[in-house]
């Protein structure tokens, strides 16, 4: 096997490597952000003329080709980015969709361009666009994953590093494609930014929370309760010491070292740090920013068993993030620790909320005192 048949089954791996890992992402989570990429990468991963229509002898004609040839880059650069502002925002705004709009206008007119031939023969301008729609949304998606999604974590990390760097390689091709020197070598950095970004996904999919080693007894009902700051010891005297907890907290490492059971879990939300940072308990630091990491990891420790949660952050989250989304971070997991029949409590400095943040609290929330 010659090194060129090696790269293309390297980027035909990763590509399905990529798909496999974001489709799943997309079953567990239901989320619509991981369904447009799934769609994206599913796309790309066909990749119909070299691995589908040649094998059958099948050639799209020439004329035709010029169009078809653009048509995927167009689709998936929409996708990608569509994906990516959900990822960022967990919904798509009225500007978002504008935005959207007006580059599949735009794509539309240059496929209509393409067609009557303005460009001619030169194939530097007629892929400039495309080229830079597609590498341009590879790039997006990639700091959006390396800002809001991924951790701190060196493998998973490789995830949106490739796809920044695999960007950047597409939107020159149109110019060094035309470089007879070095169109082997860009064929060659694509396939292993590519499995670079396919190695990063697949640690990120399907890296596992280790459930608890006990059984859960926090002593407390099913339910949704709020207690404030002041009272939190008076009235949750013991139940970051239990086993099965889940700790989202500001406290530092040392001090959830002393308050947690070894078979609790707990997740130590700061910006000095990311990652997982100890083992027994397990402990990970996630950045305030990043509520999709933290999100995903809570909701593979709630399928582990994990189900009762104690939360001290809640205000830290509203200054990084504003209210609403703080608040629509603490519902979501409200309602898959209820769900799972377990007891969620939050502890909040009610002197910190203005009188409607705070009736917007109780309505979800039982007081405890």
């Amino acid at each position: 096997m010659n090194s060129e048949v090696a790269i293309a089954y390297m980027n035909l791996a990763s590509r399905w490597a990529l798909l496999l890992a974001i489709s799943y992402k997309a079953w567990k989570t239901r989320e619509k952000g991981w369904m447009l990429l799934s769609t994206a990468f599913f796309i790309n991963a066909l990749d119909i003329e070299s691995f589908i229509l040649n094998p059958l002898g099948i050639k799209i004609i020439p004329d035709a080709y010029i169009i078809a040839g653009k048509i995927p880059n167009f689709t998936i650069a929409i996708l990608l980015l569509w994906g990516g502002l959900h990822l960022k925002h967990e919904e798509t705004t009225f500007r978002h969709v504008l935005t959207i709009s007006i580059i599949t206008v735009i794509s539309y007119l240059w496929l209509f361009l393409l067609a009557t031939d303005a460009f001619g023969n030169n194939f530097t301008i007629q892929s400039s666009l495309p080229s830079l729609f597609y590498g341009g949304s590879l790039i997006y998606f990639g700091l959006v994953l390396w800002r809001y999604v991924v951790s701190g974590d060196k493998t998973e990390l490789l995830f949106p590093a490739g796809l920044i760097l695999l960007g950047a390689l597409n939107i020159t091709y149109p110019i060094t494609r035309n470089i007879e020197w070095f169109a082997p070598i860009g064929f060659m950095l694509g396939a292993i930014f590519r499995l670079s970004a396919a190695l990063g996904a697949l640690k990120f999919a399907f890296y596992e929370i280790i459930p608890p080693r006990k059984p859960i007894k926090s002593g407390m009902p099913p339910g949704a309760f709020m207690v404030s700051s002041a009272n939190q010891e008076k009235k949750l005297p013991d139940l970051r010491s239990k086993p099965g907890v889940i700790l989202i907290t500001r406290m530092p490492p040392s001090k959830i070292l002393e308050k947690a059971n070894p078979d609790s879990i707990a997740f130590w939300i700061t910006r000095v740090s990311e990652g997982k940072i100890n083992e027994r308990p397990p402990i990970y630091a996630v950045p305030p920013t990043k509520m999709g990491i933290l999100t995903d990891l809570l909701a593979k420790a709630i399928e582990k068993g994990y189900v009762t949660a104690y939360i001290d952050t809640f205000e830290y989250l509203m200054v990084e993030n504003g209210f609403e989304n703080a608040l629509k971070f603490i519902l979501a997991l409200k309602d898959r620790i209820i769900s799972a029949g377990g007891t969620i409590v939050l502890v909040v400095d009610y002197d910190a909320l203005s009188t409607k943040e705070l009736k917007l609290l109780e309505k979800e929330f039982k007081r405890m005192d």
